[in-house]
């Protein structure tokens, strides 16, 4: 985790632990006598614990609003080193845990912690209300309201999800109604978060801003406001459909010590292969486009990563690595872990340099520059918010989550993929080669850089 700030709210010092990949916020509360609340924490426990004790602080408390469907939760994790966990009742988790019930008040130790049934981002929804005797100090709204925007009603199933939509506009409006505006709003989910719709980039906000400028609260009415904001939803990774079921039962406990992975030799790398193993490059890509092991799926080690694996990757299959040496293997695993991948059999000891030296074959991949000829239309690979703010006028559209299951309607012949740097284009550009198609490219620096350079856009 990253991005790691203090920010006071009156008697309790608020800690944000931000999720850049995930585009997700957990927060950790001092409670003034020794103890910690955590809100809504990712797997690894690490950080919060090593926070705890920096600051003598025992984290007694993991609450939760919400089954989490981006990451596996970290309550359970938290609750084998003594912390309490609280959550919504209806969310009928297997783990043992205090079940609340709307209105329902947990004493902190001279702070009391309110549930607010909040139902619109998942049935069971709940807000969280931090209070100082009778007054209000700070919202964790999870889901509920995010700056700009809130969190989207249609990861439970298509049956459900118009009416969660009216369940999140009355919630907002009803639950929150007798609530001040110069409340301090802290949610989970944010700007790069795929649970998130019309997040505007900030990571906290106030109820009075959200009332003024989220159509959430200003829409002309709850049916103009559930029209707009389902047609305005964009696609979700697949693992989402499965995580809510994995965070109810629970899931294996790691503890603050990740397994390591194996180191393999390249004949072991290729027996697992051989079984079914899938070999994720996690090198740069420009690293993987000067040479790589073919079949090889490239998706780079950064902050996305782990989306990326969780959108691409079938949760089944055993997975082996490639990295380079200056690369974390642990921020790998954890990356893994935290979307609920946990078949991790090793990676190549000794890395491309292992393989080169065994004179295997290897494959390339083009770099253009956004000057060259880029050899028919050019393949864009983005979101289709991303295409609509701007794109290649030649450019075809394939959102990289469908590259394969679209590969045959992608003219044969020479193509370039780009994307918005260069990453996700060399993860389509993986696939497709490993579907057999040839003479592909990546533009180098993404669209980013065509739009530098002055280069002719078309938009919407």
């Amino acid at each position: 985790m990253s991005g790691l700030a203090v920010q006071a709210a009156h008697r309790a010092e608020l800690v944000p632990f931000i999720d850049e990949g995930l585009g997700n916020s957990s927060y950790l509360v001092p409670l003034g006598d020794g103890r910690a609340l955590v809100v809504d924490p990712p797997r690894d426990p690490t950080p919060y614990l090593e926070l705890g004790q920096r600051l003598n602080l025992r984290i007694a408390f993991a609450a939760e609003t919400h089954l989490h469907a981006d990451f596996i939760s970290g309550s359970r994790e938290l609750a084998a080193f003594g912390a309490d966990i609280l959550a919504p009742r209806a969310s009928h988790l297997a783990a043992a845990h205090r079940g609340l019930d709307d209105g329902e008040e947990v004493d902190l130790g001279g702070l009391t912690l309110r549930a607010l049934a909040t139902p619109g981002h998942t049935p069971e929804h709940f807000s969280y209300l931090l209070l100082d005797g009778p007054k209000p100090l700070l919202l964790f709204s999870g889901g509920a309201v995010l700056p700009g925007g809130a969190a989207r009603p249609d990861l439970i199933g298509p049956e459900q999800t118009e009416p969660l939509a009216h369940a999140l506009y009355r919630s907002a409006h009803q639950r929150l109604s007798d609530l001040p505006n110069d409340l301090p709003v802290y949610p989970t989910h944010g700007a790069g978060s795929f649970c998130s719709a019309g997040a505007d980039g900030q990571r906290t906000t106030s109820l009075g801003r959200e009332r003024n400028e989220n159509p959430l609260f200003s829409a002309a009415s709850e049916d103009a406001f559930v029209r707009t904001f389902l047609e305005g939803l964009g696609t979700y990774p697949p693992y989402f459909l499965r995580l809510r079921i994995v965070n109810q039962r629970g899931a294996r406990l790691f503890g603050v010590t990740p397994p390591a992975l194996a180191p393999l030799s390249v004949d072991e790398l290729r027996r697992h292969r051989a079984a079914g193993a899938i070999l994720v490059d996690v090198r740069p890509f420009a690293d993987f486009a000067r040479g790589h092991i073919p079949g090889a799926l490239s998706i780079a080690l950064r902050p996305a990563f782990a989306s990326w694996v969780g959108w691409i990757v079938p949760a089944e299959r055993p997975l082996v690595f490639l990295r380079a040496p200056d690369q974390d293997q642990r921020d790998l695993v954890e990356q893994c872990l935290k979307i609920g991948y946990e078949n991790l059999v090793g990676e190549l000891e000794g890395g491309m340099d292992a393989w080169r030296a065994e004179a295997l074959p290897e494959s390339v991949i083009a770099l253009r520059q956004v000057n060259e000829d880029l050899q028919g239309a050019p393949l864009d690979v983005r979101q289709a918010s991303e295409w609509a703010g701007g794109h290649i006028p030649s450019a075809r559209h394939v959102e990289l989550g469908s590259v394969v299951i679209s590969a045959g309607a992608i003219p044969p012949g020479p193509v370039t993929i780009y994307c918005s740097h260069g990453g996700r284009a060399m993860t389509a550009a993986s696939l497709l080669e490993g579907q057999g198609r040839q003479n592909l490219a990546v533009m180098d620096g993404g669209f980013e850089a065509w739009r530098e350079a002055g280069q002719p856009m078309a938009i919407g």
